[in-house]
């Protein structure tokens, strides 16, 4: 009676094993379902043509080539590995009411001196609040993640990230909050 109860037991046991080891498999080598962030995704090249033959895609690439768009994408350059350190940047405020022509409302601007190059940084209304101690010529030390460009600023915009002010964080950005983005 024993002899039949530990041969109807084993392959029971040894089966569960199996299909539990098998359960840990699949869940371990299972690629992932999340829909790839915009940063991991190739651009389409039929959109990045379109875009390039529309009025604002002309325009943006005559900016580009103008002597505007060439001193832009030099102050870029000098930055750059400051942007991709994440590291600090010394800089001195030269405006704090910056607005763009023809707009009456939105963004709040930062405009500062890093080196012998001015650069932009844009602020929520909220944000700005924080940076309110902040007076024209003030040294600040500024930590940014990316820089981009527009035609329709005269400065590099370079995301204002952290900026600090004799020791005192003024404004961290939060990435939590926003996805990372």
């Amino acid at each position: 009676m024993k002899k039949n109860l530990y041969v109807l037991i084993l392959p029971l046991v040894v089966v569960s094993g199996m299909l539990f080891a098998n359960c840990e498999i699949k869940t371990e080598t299972k690629p992932s379902q999340k829909p790839m962030s915009i940063v991991h995704r190739k651009p389409d090249p039929d959109a990045m043509k379109k875009w390039e033959a529309s009025p604002d895609g002309i325009k943006y690439k005559e900016w580009e080539v103008s002597p505007e768009g060439k001193k832009v994408h030099a102050s870029h350059d000098k930055i750059r590995k400051y942007i991709n350190a994440f590291t600090n940047m010394e800089a001195v405020v030269t405006s704090l009411t910056f607005q763009r022509e023809n707009s009456k409302s939105g963004p709040k601007w930062l405009i500062v001196r890093i080196g012998d190059e001015e650069y932009m940084m844009q602020f929520t209304t909220e944000e700005f609040r924080k940076l309110d101690s902040l007076k024209v010529n003030d040294n600040i030390i500024v930590r940014s993640r990316s820089a981009g460009y527009s035609n329709n600023h005269p400065y590099l915009i370079i995301s204002g990230d952290y900026i600090e002010q004799n020791g005192k964080v003024l404004f961290k950005r939060d990435f939590s909050k926003n996805k990372g983005c």
